[in-house]
């Protein structure tokens, strides 16, 4: 049996015109119009010419990698007709799948994540806070450690990965006590993301909710509350909310995908860090980042081998 999961990336995985190739397949850049009228920004500046420090801005962010993912994941659905077994997105990435499995209409994801990466950026303002990953160690011990220093395991992403998160001063004390066999990576993150730091941005997107067109999902999506497949679009909106100041267990949803028999794993763009985790956690499956419209003939010849059946358009 064939199962094919597709995934869509969190907030640091973007990269300077990594959006550029996606914009030149037909009717790409009438899509992110559309996008960008929803979201408040120009998305295609942000995707082709901004630098680094610009699209790093939580504001700016969080809609680009959603707009993204829509963009890729409809380039791979119009080239190749091909519908995942499962969904699942990590962080700001969850906006991306649960509109991909049907939940959320894409131009409500668009107002929802700019919403979002707005509220999480007035939030992270309010006190000097912070990320860093930490890689290796015994996971227990790690998150003990995480304890006794105060901080938040706000990432835990398997494969020997947590993402702290906390208080400058907290994260400053883990550079100088690691954990036991563990290395300590700052991120360039503006805040302690999916901890009590972004309350506020709870309440704000809480506000926004009821104004949403919502439906059940079309596809099996796999929350990362903690790995379960959500079958309500009621239940999909209420994690999307409380998942902002929540930990996001990437863990748990590979362990989902596990269950369900994967078999291939496409990451849509700006793809690489998912199906990196998927590579050491998920031994044997088949992974592709679809970084660039190139990568379409790649997608296609995995899916021949290892993915869904192509998806009949006449049913």
């Amino acid at each position: 049996m064939k199962v094919l999961v597709l995934v869509a990336p969190g907030q640091g995985a973007q990269t300077p015109g990594f959006l550029a190739p996606w914009l030149e397949l037909p009717g790409a850049a009438e899509r992110l119009a559309g996008f960008s009228a929803a979201a408040g920004l120009d998305l295609a500046h942000f995707g082709t010419r901004a630098d680094a420090d610009a699209i790093r801005d939580t504001k700016v962010a969080q809609p680009l990698l959603v707009a993204a993912g829509l963009l890729s994941a409809a380039a791979l659905d119009d080239a190749l007709g091909v519908v995942p077994d499962t969904v699942a997105g990590h962080s700001v990435g969850e906006i991306t799948a649960a509109t991909l499995a049907g939940a959320l209409d894409p131009i409500d994801a668009m107002t929802f994540v700019a919403a979002r990466g707005r509220a999480m950026a007035e939030a992270a303002a309010v006190t000097e806070t912070g990320m860093s990953a930490v890689l290796g160690g015994e996971p227990d011990a790690v998150l003990a450690h995480l304890a006794g220093l105060g901080l938040t395991p706000a990432n835990i992403n398997g494969a020997g990965q947590i993402v702290a998160a906390g208080t400058k001063e907290q994260l400053a004390a883990l550079a100088a006590d690691k954990p036991e066999k563990a290395k300590v990576v700052a991120l360039k993150v503006a805040g302690a993301f999916h901890t009590v730091h972004m309350a506020p941005a709870v309440a704000a997107l809480d506000a926004l909710a009821p104004s949403l067109t919502v439906a059940d999902p079309k596809l099996p999506y796999v929350s990362n509350a903690d790995g379960q497949v959500v079958s309500t679009g009621a239940d999909v909106v209420r994690r999307l909310v409380a998942q902002v100041s929540n930990p996001v267990r990437w863990d748990l949803c590979m362990e989902t995908f596990k269950a369900r028999g994967v078999t291939a794993i496409i990451e849509i763009s700006p793809g690489g860090t998912l199906v990196g985790l998927a590579k050491r956690a998920l031994p044997g499956v088949r992974t592709l980042a679809l970084k660039k419209p190139d990568d379409l003939d790649a997608a296609r010849a995995l899916i021949a081998e290892f993915g869904a059946p192509a998806f009949d358009r006449a049913e």
